[in-house]
């Protein structure tokens, strides 16, 4: 049977965007490499202030930031998810998390080919 969807709350949407935010925090907090995407974020950020970046540029850069850390969240989601689905290591568990943090190894290593294509050019 289909649900009957809920007229538009703007207290629901505001509740939404709070556990949102709330996700956000907990992978800063909890998850160890969320701690080196911080570094590395604060890192990139600091060297584009030094030079005189193009709009394209600082896109490029902001895309890469961002492909990174949506590449952690679902990550953690996953991993997080897969855990409390099964406390035990299966091998089908054990390869959907593998998968996931190769996601986020691609994420990062295409950032970090990005960060090369516009630094080193400056440097």
């Amino acid at each position: 049977m289909k649900k009957k969807p809920q007229a538009f709350s703007a207290s629901a949407r505001i509740k939404s965007l709070k556990d949102a935010v709330n996700g956000i925090i907990v992978v800063a907090k909890e998850e160890h490499n969320a701690w080196l995407h911080i570094v590395a974020t604060v890192i990139v950020v600091v060297t584009a202030s030094q030079f005189d970046l193009t709009a394209t540029e600082l896109s490029l850069l902001i895309f890469a930031i961002g492909l990174v850390w949506v590449s952690e969240t679902f990550n953690s989601a996953i991993e997080a998810l897969a855990d409390e689905v099964n406390s035990e290591l299966s091998a089908g568990i054990k390869k959907t998390k593998d998968i996931a943090a190769g996601a986020v190894l691609i994420s990062s290593f295409t950032a970090f080919i990005i960060g090369l294509l516009i630094f080193l050019p400056k440097i």
